[in-house]
């Protein structure tokens, strides 16, 4: 597969570039805004054409599918640019500013029959799927609540944007909490149905929260708590399914990395849990493929996206007026 990265980002110099190359992609194009950035970005990573122009480069016949890694506020013309190029789209999170605007690029993707996919690594680690394994097979019983553990220290390097300008998306909500959302669906198969929520600025955040915890309503009955913030250097991270006949403790596994420990805690003892240390990026990327190929769906579809987006907004609102929040999914899937 052919690609073009709209996005001289971090992400995609640490990751995602590698993920394709690994699969068999051939990056071809990065656009950036800056030339002298994308020019540099090419030569670091060995990509024959920098440029500026994101129409032009989505309408080269020789690709394929296109990466977005952009400020949230541009994703959504970025999207729609190379939906209407006929090219498949793998988009960062969260896919827009608005669950509108969301599920406008996607409904345009199914229009043209393109795939279009959400950038979500965590339901692509192994260890996250270990866990939703053991809570479908029953083996601690019914669900009762979910804890969500995501307060990391953001480094010097991401910071910019996302701590300090309203207008292109940042806050600590619409970058991890959105993160978060999507696992709790994916654990639990279910959707958020209203949240509570407080949010704050702890010395990061110029004009956006750094720090957020919230409380979602689930369908079920289920309880899920969520924390997540810039500005904890030592916390950990991790999740917590509890259920009637056990527990699931899972340490360090909110991470980009395939690393972090399981373990399973019921009435028999305490057992630790394997599961596949692969790429979680490798494996967004062979599932795209597939998709692609016409096998089956990306391991987030854009639905996922969007669903995920709608959760973190509610969260948003619910902090700023401290009322309970119903999640409005509009006619989503």
């Amino acid at each position: 597969m052919r690609w073009v990265l709209i996005g001289a980002s971090t992400i995609a110099a640490q990751y995602m570039i590698p993920a394709l190359r690994a699969h068999g992609g051939e990056i071809i194009t990065v656009v950036s805004s800056s030339s002298e950035r994308g020019a540099d970005f090419a030569v670091k990573h060995g990509i024959p054409r920098p440029g500026t122009d994101v129409q032009e480069a989505v309408s080269d016949a020789d690709v394929d599918a296109v990466y977005i890694s952009t400020t949230n506020e541009k994703h959504l013309p970025q999207a729609l640019a190379a939906i209407a190029a006929g090219k498949h789209v793998l988009c960062e999170k969260p896919l827009a500013m608005s669950v509108a605007d969301a599920a406008s690029m996607v409904r345009a993707a199914e229009q043209k029959g393109v795939v279009f996919a959400t950038n979500h690594h965590l339901r692509c680690s192994g260890s996250h799927r270990a866990v939703r394994q053991l809570v479908r097979d029953g083996r601690i019983g019914r669900v009762l609540s979910l804890r969500l553990h995501h307060a990391v220290h953001l480094p010097a390097n991401l910071q910019g944007w996302r701590i300090n300008s309203p207008a292109e998306g940042g806050g600590v909500i619409p970058d991890i909490t959105v993160h978060d959302a999507d696992v709790a669906r994916f654990l639990l198969d279910e959707d958020p149905k209203s949240v509570v929520a407080q949010m704050t600025s702890s010395g990061l955040g110029q004009g956006v929260e750094d720090s957020a915890m919230s409380v979602w309503t689930m369908p079920s009955g289920t309880m899920v708590m969520s924390h997540e913030s810039f500005t904890h250097p030592f916390a950990g991270s991790g999740l917590e399914v509890h259920g009637t006949e056990g527990s699931i403790f899972a340490r360090n596994v909110m991470t980009q990395n395939p690393i972090g420990e399981i373990e399973l805690v019921t009435a028999a003892g305490r057992e630790r849990v394997g599961y596949e240390p692969y790429d979680l990026y490798g494996e967004a990327v062979r599932c795209f493929h597939e998709a692609a190929a016409g096998r089956g769906e990306p391991a987030a579809t854009g639905w996922d996206g969007v669903k995920s987006l709608a959760v973190a907004l509610a969260v948003r609102e619910a902090a700023a007026t401290g009322a309970r929040v119903d999640v409005h999914y509009g006619d989503v899937k």
